[in-house]
C-alpha cells in the first residue's frame, strides 16, 4: 500500500469552487477525505450508472436545501426518489404557503406549543402551515384526481405524480420530479400528513390505493438496471428501501451514505456500507464511502460538483 504525507494548503481570495474542492482531497484529515470522495463518486454514479436513487429523509426538506434536492432531480443527476411521508409533506407545505421559520434549538418549547408552533431542531413551523394546510391541498387534488381518472387503483407514486403537476413552485420536489419524469416512492407513505389525508379523503370518497403498485415498479427497475448508483441521505425506511431493493440488483454497485448515526446500536440508520455487503445490498467491489455530517453541511457542495463539475 502506497502512502502519501497529508498536505497543508492555503485558501485563496476569489478561489473557485472547484479548486476549494480539491483542498478536501489534500488535508486528508478526518472527513475532509470522505467527503472528496464522495465528491467523486457521486460524479461517476452520474456518468455511468442508468439508475440513479437519491434516498433522504424528511426532515432535511424542511430546511432550505429542499430546493437543492429539487435541483439534483429538475438536472436529473438522480432519476429515482425513495424518500418519507414527511418530506412530502414539507414540500407540499411550502409550495402552498407554509411559513418555515429560522427559530433556535434552545427554545422553550411549552411557549410554542401554547403559540401554535410546532419545532423541528432550529426550524419553526406554524400549525396552520402544516397539517390543515397539507389535507386541503390533499383533498383538493384528490378530488381533481379521481375525477379525471375515475375508480382505478391508484399507486402512491402516481398520486405523487399527479399532485406534483399542479405545482407551480419551481422549488418543489414534487413539481420537479413530475416535471423530468423521475418516480417518487415513499414505502413509509401513511406515516405522516399526506397519509393521514389519504385516510380522511377515503373515509367521504370512492378511492382506492394499491400498496403493491409502487413495490412492481421498483421491482422492475432494479432487474433491469445495468448499474445502480444511490446518495442515501440520513437513515430510516428511506434508506432501508433503497437497500432492500438493491439487494434484487445483486447489490448497489455505488453508495454513498451522508449520516451522523453510529454503528455502536445496531441500527440500520449507523450501519455502515460494508454491513450491506453481508446482505447482498451492495456489491463486494462496489465503491462506496459514508460521510459523517450534518446533510446540510455537506449536500451543497456535493450537489454542485454533480451538477457543474466533469
Amino acid at each position: 500500500m502506497e502512502l502519501h504525507e497529508v498536505e497543508e494548503p492555503f485558501l485563496l481570495k476569489d478561489m473557485k469552487v472547484e479548486d476549494l474542492i480539491s483542498i478536501y482531497g489534500k488535508i486528508h484529515g478526518f472527513m475532509a477525505s470522505h467527503l472528496f470522495d464522495a465528491i467523486n463518486i457521486v460524479k461517476e454514479v452520474r456518468d455511468k450508472c442508468d439508475i440513479r436513487i437519491i434516498s433522504f429523509t424528511g426532515n432535511i426538506v424542511a430546511t432550505g436545501a429542499r430546493s437543492i434536492i429539487a435541483q439534483l432531480i429538475k438536472e436529473k443527476i438522480f432519476n429515482v426518489v425513495i424518500t418519507t411521508c414527511g418530506a412530502v409533506d414539507h414540500d407540499i407545505a411550502k409550495s402552498f404557503g407554509g411559513k418555515y421559520l429560522k427559530g433556535f434549538f434552545d427554545a422553550d418549547d411549552v411557549e410554542l406549543y401554547k403559540k401554535g408552533m410546532h419545532r423541528l431542531g432550529n426550524v419553526f413551523i406554524p400549525v396552520d402551515s402544516y397539517g390543515p394546510l397539507i389535507e386541503k391541498v390533499v383533498h383538493k387534488f384528490l378530488h381533481e384526481i379521481v375525477s379525471q381518472y375515475g375508480l382505478k387503483a391508484f399507486g402512491v407514486r402516481e398520486i405523487l405524480y399527479e399532485i406534483g403537476k399542479r405545482i407551480y413552485d419551481e422549488k418543489s420536489i414534487l413539481r420537479n420530479a413530475a416535471l423530468s419524469n423521475t418516480p417518487i416512492y415513499v414505502p413509509g407513505f401513511l406515516d405522516g400528513a399526506f397519509g393521514t389525508a389519504l385516510l380522511t379523503f377515503s373515509q367521504f370518497n370512492k378511492f382506492n390505493i394499491d400498496v403493491f403498485k409502487d413495490e412492481k415498479e421498483l421491482a422492475d427497475i432494479v432487474f433491469h438496471a445495468n448499474c445502480i448508483g444511490a446518495l442515501i441521505i440520513g437513515g430510516g425506511i428511506s434508506k432501508h428501501h433503497t437497500l432492500w431493493w438493491a439487494q434484487f440488483h445483486g447489490g448497489l454497485d455505488y453508495a454513498i451514505y451522508i449520516t451522523t448515526a453510529t454503528e455502536w446500536d445496531g441500527s440500520l440508520s449507523g450501519a455502515r456500507p460494508k454491513e450491506a455487503i453481508t446482505w447482498g445490498k451492495l456489491k463486494e467491489k462496489a465503491k462506496n464511502v459514508v460521510v459523517y455530517a450534518d446533510a446540510t453541511l455537506v449536500l451543497p457542495i456535493i450537489a454542485y460538483a454533480a451538477i457543474f463539475l466533469k
